[in-house]
């Protein structure tokens, strides 16, 4: 029974060496390092509004359409607002916990346009996602994204 032992011991440590030494595999190398581009959302201007363009470079749906993915940051008790306005497309706007759960999306605001309007109450600090795209995957071009932070009277 000790000879097995040493002998199970002996073969584990030359497994651990033997990858050791071969390093890194090469699947396990970053996805820039292979020159494909990793996930990475935009961060949301300090201005926290930007213009931009919705096109079919930005991250494919998978049931037709775009999205385009903006990073900010909210803390416990924040109440924001975001509006997503576009002339070119019908929008849809969703908010991504940092779990990256869905906590809440708008397709049509109250003003009877195809602008998305969503209020929320944050309830953990945190990263969250702010996504934009077209309602049923139909449509790209331009658009604006506000984020505004409510405060008590």
């Amino acid at each position: 029974m000790t000879h097995f032992r040493s002998l199970n011991a002996s073969l584990l440590l030359s497994v651990a060496s033997l990858l050791i030494g071969l390093g890194t595999p090469a699947y396990a190398q970053s996805a820039t390092q292979q020159g494909r581009t990793m996930y990475n959302p935009i961060p949301l201007p300090s201005s926290n509004e930007v213009t931009d363009t919705l096109s079919d470079k930005d991250i494919p749906t998978g049931f037709g359409g775009f999205a385009r993915d903006y990073v900010v940051t909210f803390q416990k008790g924040d109440q924001v607002v975001m509006d997503l306005i576009s002339d070119e497309f019908d929008t849809i706007i969703t908010l991504i916990a940092p779990d990256g759960t869905t906590i809440g999306e708008n397709d049509d605001g109250p003003d009877g346009t195809t602008n998305s309007l969503l209020f929320m109450r944050i309830t953990q600090d945190g990263n969250y996602i702010l996504r934009v795209r077209p309602y049923g995957g139909q449509g790209s071009g331009r658009f604006t994204l506000k984020v505004t932070r409510l405060r008590p009277i």
